[in-house]
């Protein structure tokens, strides 16, 4: 396994325990700051190009083994797309996109990748066969067309979403029903965790995987406040939970790649200023305020992060 820790913002380095755990087991460090806070929330495609190269020429260095990345904010979720899109360049097989997240990722964006989008491009690259996400409770899923949301994925069965808990969703279009939801009266009735039962979803899931090869994608406001403090609203999901989904995946599965997203840090900008005021604006929107305690939240993502090193770890080649 190839350990990364790529530092787009500072809420690695917050957590000086970890590092220390990551590079004592032969992690290689990616030093982004500058990029990172270019495409922070969102990136155009040039920046995002700069990102990818400096991926591609650490990853792809004479190594063919999977990688596991640590990434800082759930605000760069959308560079699981570029790290997906070495992973199976190395990897050259079909794959499935297993995520966990409490928000669908799964809106329109031109020009470039936002945090909220990067789903859909993802399922542009050939190899990928299928996304499924797990775990959302987020308002993400109230009137998803109203917020932009690509509701064709799920209708065309490239999409597969599992929320944790949440009630049905009211739509304007017909989607017919798929294995996670059903149409019914303008609705569309999800498939929750919380309905099927924990232990008898870890099947479900399993069962919904069509490829030899998988890649995880975490994103901790998945989880609930006790297990982690994000920049996000947050899930219902346990980590001893999202620890066990893991190694079942692994153990019927071979993992190509994987990266952990949703460590909190203070959001930090570069670009013109409309594109800074967007951001900002965003942000004051979408994202709850800061954490009371910063030093607790970052105890409590750190150990949520030692806890996923070590069961990713076991799970992959």
């Amino acid at each position: 396994m190839q350990l990364l820790l790529l530092h787009l913002d500072d809420a690695l380095e917050l957590q000086p325990d970890f590092i220390r755990a990551c590079l004592n087991t032969g992690a290689g460090e990616i030093q982004a700051e500058n990029e990172g806070q270019a495409i922070r929330l969102w990136g155009k495609n040039p920046d995002l190009s700069a990102v990818r190269t400096k991926l591609a020429r650490r990853m792809l260095r004479g190594r063919k083994d999977a990688h596991l990345c640590f990434m800082g904010s759930g605000d760069f979720h959308h560079v699981t797309a570029l790290l997906l899109d070495v992973a199976l360049e190395k990897d050259g097989k079909p794959a499935t996109v297993i995520h966990f997240d409490n928000h669908p990722d799964w809106v329109h964006f031109k020009g470039g990748i936002h945090c909220g989008s990067w789903v859909n491009r993802a399922l542009e690259h050939s190899q990928v066969r299928k996304v499924i996400t797990v775990g959302v409770c987020s308002d993400d899923l109230k009137k998803p067309e109203w917020k932009g949301a690509n509701l064709s994925l799920l209708k065309k069965g490239k999409l597969e979403l599992y929320p944790y808990d949440h009630p049905p969703s009211r739509v304007k279009k017909e989607y017919g029903s798929g294995s996670s939801y059903r149409q019914d009266s303008g609705s569309l009735c999800w498939n929750t965790i919380a309905a099927i039962g924990e232990q008898n979803f870890i099947d479900r899931l399993l069962s919904r995987i069509e490829t030899e090869a998988v890649y995880l994608t975490i994103d901790k406001d998945v989880l609930s406040r006790d297990d982690a403090v994000t920049n996000w609203d947050q899930g219902s999901m346990r980590l001893p939970y999202l620890l066990t989904l893991i190694s079942e995946i692994g153990c019927r599965h071979r993992i190509v790649g994987a990266d952990v997203t949703g460590d909190y840090s203070i959001p930090a900008y570069a670009g013109g200023l409309w594109t800074m005021f967007l951001k900002h604006a965003e942000i004051l929107l979408d994202q709850p305020r800061r954490p009371r305690d910063p030093h607790l939240a970052t105890n409590i993502n750190t150990a949520a992060n030692h806890a996923l090193l070590e069961v990713i770890a076991q799970a992959m080649p």
